[in-house]
């Protein structure tokens, strides 16, 4: 289908500041579509009230409008600049929430102004929960027994009717705000009332709990023609209870079998289908552990952090193909720009694994309730990429700059197996590293289980960490052991502490082994094409995929990792900025992250992209290949101009930075 000839001018919505549960991912959505749809010759109109992002730029959009994402602001820009259409499913829920007010009271059909990508109609029944409900007992997909309330006695009644523990899921929120569980009545009427007080139609559903069975996502793709791709499935290591972002992440999914897998991914097509969603969409369910009974918990009909995830898991850029469907493309027509052979109706194919962690910001506020649910409290996340899970978990878990560079933790380590036995039944942010002491002390997978409800494939991982640090502090080190260590992804610094070498002598004798950081590519194909666009992991064992150019001036630009309080979206920004300036500067431009959320690390922005721990020794593996001309640290915020000094001792040439005492 050729591009639609009715749409000359678009209002891209943003999503405004970062706040608990949006953070840079609606950046990252917003930029891509802003850069395509002029790429197609559309003319872009922006608002957005954040001026720490990269899409409020002069040069993102055709005019750029800072001011409050208000229903009345956007109506006044409407009158004022003319769009032929609204794209409202890249700014997060504020954006929907706008669009969906303004569709509500006419002014859309008034100014004859077109939604675009995914419509009003699809929106209201993909977020009113009673709408939804209605649309999954019509086409046959199971949700779980729910009542759909305006009040909270409504509440109260139905409760009452099915027991607790209930769940609370307003409408038309975001990370799943105003929601949660609640045990009894006097939590139900104060969760419930808050809900219904923030939903925008003054609705919650009231559904019976399934915490503790397995919830898997699906980011799913369909075009105006009805062609359906799965982008990516995604697996959660906590059980139905915590919310998505705030529950650690592997993809492609591990414990699932074919039949769950095909079952599942069955079901997401039906119901982007059903939606007739034209773009992005992500499903979430749940899955019975003992059987393939499964409920629909919800959809985004919306980029969302999932999708930041799932995009920069696979190298498939969801924002950009949902825009190119926006305008009347379907994906067959459209060709992937990572292997620039392929067309977007081509599933990725993932030769790896993924693993995610929420960056939550309880160093910031100790004395705040660790407590996760269904309510997310992340500021941000980490995504690591590895050929084994251990070594993906091990480099995220290094990646929140923590100081954890293992699951050890010292405060937990004084507890007995009694006491840990109790305290896993606390779900927050340490619950790995408990699970993890309970096996040192010799609690069984078995018991870890019908304790946590975490599947025992996940438990028995930790297990395998757990016992290579035995093997290392009660045997010599051979090569086989640090080969083994290193291939799940011990750093230098914790194979030391637990040999009583240093970390200088463990380095040495692993170089003297030719033990070293291969780097493979992300490619969305498994190998099958040749990728055109560089952006690479590391792994031990194998060989690298990457053989750089020596003959062109290169520099690297170090990222800030992940967002957290006091290290925001301003950092990514300024790293953008650089990589174009160097580039237009005629150097080669290499930049070094780990945030799946940010426009830094986007397939295109740098000449070549590693998705790597920003961490001394993980920064040495790539100078050591590149051989960078210098290096850029002062734009990645206090995450960056840490390695100031590591750099320098790597030899790295000039490395400009942000103050000679650093």
């Amino acid at each position: 289908m050729p591009k639609r000839d009715d749409i000359k001018k678009v209002l891209v919505i943003g999503s405004g500041p970062i706040i608990i549960g949006q953070a840079a991912e609606f950046d990252y959505a917003g930029t891509q579509a802003c850069r395509d749809l002029r790429e197609e010759g559309i003319e872009v109109v922006l608002i957005n009230s954040n001026p720490a992002t990269i899409m409020t730029d002069g040069d993102m959009a055709d005019h750029v409008y800072i001011e409050p994402l208000t229903v009345p602001v956007v109506k006044q820009l409407i009158e004022k600049e003319k769009p032929d259409a609204l794209l409202p499913t890249m700014g997060g829920q504020n954006a929907l929430n706008i669009a969906m007010a303004l569709a509500d009271e006419g002014f859309l059909e008034k100014h004859h102004v077109k939604t675009i990508g995914t419509d009003t109609d699809t929106i209201k029944m993909a977020e009113d929960r009673l709408e939804f409900k209605n649309l999954m007992e019509r086409i046959g997909e199971p949700v779980a027994k729910s009542v759909v309330v305006n009040y909270v006695e409504d509440a109260i009644a139905f409760a009452k009717e099915i027991g607790y523990p209930v769940v609370v899921r307003p409408a038309y929120t975001l990370g799943g705000t105003g929601g949660g569980i609640a045990h009894n009545e006097q939590e139900l009427h104060e969760i419930c009332s808050n809900g219904l007080r923030l939903s925008r139609v003054t609705e919650c559903l009231i559904e019976q709990s399934i915490a503790g069975w397995k919830e898997v996502e699906y980011e799913v793709m369909r075009d105006g023609a009805g062609n359906c791709i799965t982008v990516c499935n995604m697996e959660n290591m906590d059980p139905v209870g915590v919310h998505t972002g705030d529950s650690i992440v592997v993809a492609p999914s591990q414990t699932l079998s074919d039949k769950d897998y095909q079952m599942l991914r069955s079901s997401a097509l039906n119901i982007i289908t059903a939606l007739n969603i034209k773009g992005g969409c992500n499903v979430q369910f749940a899955l019975n552990p003992d059987s393939f009974e499964y409920c629909v918990i919800e959809v985004n009909p919306r980029v969302s952090r999932s999708s930041a995830l799932a995009s920069k898991a696979t190298g498939y850029p969801i924002a950009k193909l949902a825009t190119k469907i926006a305008l009347g493309y379907n994906l067959d027509e459209i060709v992937n720009a990572v292997t620039g052979k392929t067309y977007a109706s081509y599933e990725p194919t993932l030769d790896y694994i993924v693993c995610k962690i929420p960056k939550w910001p309880f160093d910031k506020f100790y004395d705040a309730s660790r407590k996760l649910g269904t309510q997310m409290k992340a500021t941000g996340e980490v995504m690591a990429i590895c050929n084994n899970f251990e070594g993906a978990f091990m480099k995220a878990l290094r990646s929140l700059e923590q100081d954890s560079y293992y699951l050890y933790n010292e405060e937990i380590a004084q507890l007995s197996a009694d006491d840990l036995r109790k305290d896993l039944r606390k779900i927050d942010d340490k619950r790995a590293f408990r699970i993890a002491e309970a096996l040192r002390k010799g609690v069984s997978i078995r018991e870890i289980h019908a304790i946590t409800k975490i599947d025992v494939w996940f438990i028995d991982k930790i297990k395998h960490l757990v016992e290579i640090e035995d093997r290392l502090k009660n045997e010599e080190l051979t090569p086989d052991l640090l080969k083994l260590a290193k291939h799940c992804e011990f750093p230098d610094r914790v194979i030391a502490s637990l040999t009583g070498k240093t970390a200088d002598e463990v380095y040495y004798l692993r170089k003297g082994l030719k033990i070293t950081a291969a780097f493979k590519t992300v490619d969305t194909c498994a190998a099958e094409f040749d990728a055109e666009t560089p952006y690479f992991y590391s792994v031990y064992g194998g060989e690298h995929e990457i053989q750089p150019d020596r003959s062109k001036k290169k520099v690297i630009v170090f990222g800030s990792g992940p967002i957290r309080i006091g290290q925001g979206i301003e950092f990514d920004y300024c790293c953008v900025h650089s990589v174009w300036t160097l580039k237009e500067a005629g150097y080669e431009t290499i930049i070094v992250n780990n945030n799946p959320e940010t426009v830094s690390t986007d397939f295109d922005i740098a000449d070549r992209l590693y998705f790597e721990p920003l961490t001394a020794e993980d920064v040495q593996s790539i100078i050591e290949l590149e051989q960078p001309d210098g290096a850029i640290v002062q734009f990645g915020g206090q995450t960056a101009i840490k390695l100031s000094q590591d750099l320098m001792k790597m030899g790295v040439p000039n490395p400009w930075y942000l103050c000679r005492q650093c």
